[in-house]
Order: structure tokens, then C-alpha cells, then sequence
């Protein structure tokens, strides 16, 4: 049987290892962007990256960051949640949010929350149905 391990990724060589299962997310990404934003925002907003590792290889990837905000007081937001398309419907996903999940109650916050893309349907089934989340609000963006 395969070792499952989960891992915080903090080191520059950590976070680029993740990048080929981020970018599956995060297409829109070159390698130093990628790199440079995630530096920025472990420095500025208190960003998380955690990786779930099968055997050694990273396999799924999560992003989120502590915040606190007059709506939903002390919440830990997911920026990110992607399982390698090769190691899918393992429960790695749920095993990364379950890792966030603790992570907040740990710290003191009081829940977490994420976005999903509208035709991300596969997803919002996996969050409503398999991780009991609400569905709370939409999320409306303005590019400048």
C-alpha cells in the first residue's frame, strides 16, 4: 500500500514542486508567477500551501489563508484545492479540506469557505454533497 503523507510547503523548492498539479488549477500560470505570488501572498496574507504526497510525489495541492472579515468574523478561506487528474476519486481532496478543517478549529477560527467556478459542477457536487458545505453566496469579480 501506498504511504499517504500531508506536508506544509514553505521552501521555494517545496512550493515549485507542486507547481505541475497547481497549474492543473491555476492554468493561467507560468512557473515564475506562480512563484512570485505564492512568496507574496505567505508574506503579506498569511498564505498556507500544503501538499498531500503518495509515495513521495505530490498528488494534491491545497492554498488557504487565516482571515477575518466583518461577514464571517475568523474564517480560513481555500484559495486553492486540485488533485492531480491521474490520482483522482482517491479522497485525496477530502482528506486535504479535512486537513484545513482541523487546521482552523486548531487556531481558533470558526469556519472555512471557498469559491468554485461556475462550471466547476463535479466540485460544487463534492463540496455540497460529500463535505456538507452551504452553498452561502455568488462571488462577483471586476477585472481592471
Amino acid at each position: 500500500m501506498d504511504q499517504v503523507t500531508i506536508k506544509e510547503l514553505q521552501s521555494e523548492q517545496e512550493i515549485m514542486e507542486a507547481f505541475p498539479v497547481m497549474r492543473q488549477l491555476r492554468s493561467h500560470l507560468d512557473e515564475k508567477t506562480y512563484l512570485d505570488l505564492v512568496l507574496e501572498s505567505q508574506a503579506k496574507n498569511r498564505y498556507k500551501m500544503v501538499a498531500l504526497m503518495e509515495s513521495g510525489k505530490i498528488v494534491a495541492v491545497t492554498g488557504f489563508q487565516p482571515m477575518t472579515t466583518l461577514y464571517y468574523g475568523r474564517f480560513v478561506w481555500v484559495c486553492d484545492l486540485v488533485t492531480d487528474i491521474n490520482s483522482r476519486s482517491k479522497g485525496y481532496g477530502e482528506k486535504l479540506l479535512t486537513y484545513v478543517h482541523t487546521w482552523a478549529k486548531d487556531n481558533n477560527y470558526e469556519s472555512v469557505a471557498l469559491s468554485s467556478g461556475l462550471q466547476r459542477m463535479d466540485a460544487h457536487r463534492f463540496y455540497e454533497e460529500k463535505m456538507e458545505y452551504d452553498k452561502v453566496s455568488y462571488v462577483f469579480k471586476l477585472n481592471l
